[in-house]
């Protein structure tokens, strides 16, 4: 596939893992790469800072960089959260992850627009879940909401810009261990409940940060100009069990 030389791309949640990787890959194609995150101290030098739920940041960290050909939403997470009953789920707790999954993809691909349709080209590609797909595997509510709500994003901005020479398409992985987050989430399942979830995959394996990246580059090369709208999901054949 063609690279992205001359192209300047961002990469939301980008501290580490999936966000990292695919960072990595972008780079590697030619991309001038922004990576932020909203602790940038946790992933590797050149990361920066930004909450990508804060309209004004966000316009102004894309103005300040001249704008960007290539957006990859993948900030988001559970924000610590656990599964519980929906009874005893708070407002606030609602609002914390549909806010980094669901509001910042919007937040971030509004201020990245204009500039896209000026230039007549342009990629967006949002990091949703299988949890959108399906259910979530820790139960949080929440979660498989705003993941599903990036799906749908995904094919109404897709139908929208695509006369403006701008693709959006959206991956949804499966399991990977890609933070403390999902080591946690593994920890927590025992090896019993471990190999009963690496049972459920048909290639059986986790996924890796790279995996997903693949599916990013797939999205961003040139010659996937035709292809927008669409939900791919990277999960190893889970899905299909």
């Amino acid at each position: 596939m063609s690279g992205l030389s001359g192209r300047t791309a961002l990469v939301t949640g980008a501290a580490h893992g999936i966000g990292a990787a695919i960072a990595t890959m972008l780079a590697a194609e030619g991309a001038r790469v922004h990576a932020v995150d909203l602790e940038p101290d946790d992933g590797p030098a050149g990361v920066e800072a930004l909450d990508v739920t804060d309209a004004d940041a966000v316009g102004a960290f894309v103005e300040r960089v001249g704008g960007v050909d290539v957006l990859v939403n993948n900030a988001g997470g559970v924000r610590g959260q656990t599964g519980r009953p929906l009874e005893d789920v708070t407002d606030d707790d609602w609002r914390a992850v549909v806010d980094a999954n669901l509001t910042s993809t919007f937040v971030c691909t509004r201020a990245a627009v204009a500039g896209m349709k000026a230039g007549g080209w342009g990629r967006v590609v949002n990091i949703s879940s299988g949890a959108g797909r399906s259910v979530s595997l820790t139960g949080i509510q929440a979660y498989a909401t705003a993941k599903a709500g990036q799906i749908g994003l995904t094919r109404q901005t897709a139908h929208e810009l695509g006369r403006f020479g701008i693709t959006v398409n959206c991956v949804a992985p499966g399991f990977v261990l890609s933070n403390p987050s999902t080591q946690r989430q593994w920890e927590s399942y025992g090896p019993e409940g471990q190999a009963a979830l690496v049972a459920g995959i048909a290639v059986r394996r986790l996924g890796t940060g790279e995996d997903i990246a693949n599916a990013v580059r797939f999205f961003t090369a040139e010659e996937s100009s035709w292809v927008t709208g669409q939900t791919i999901a990277v999960d190893g054949g889970h899905g299909i069990f």
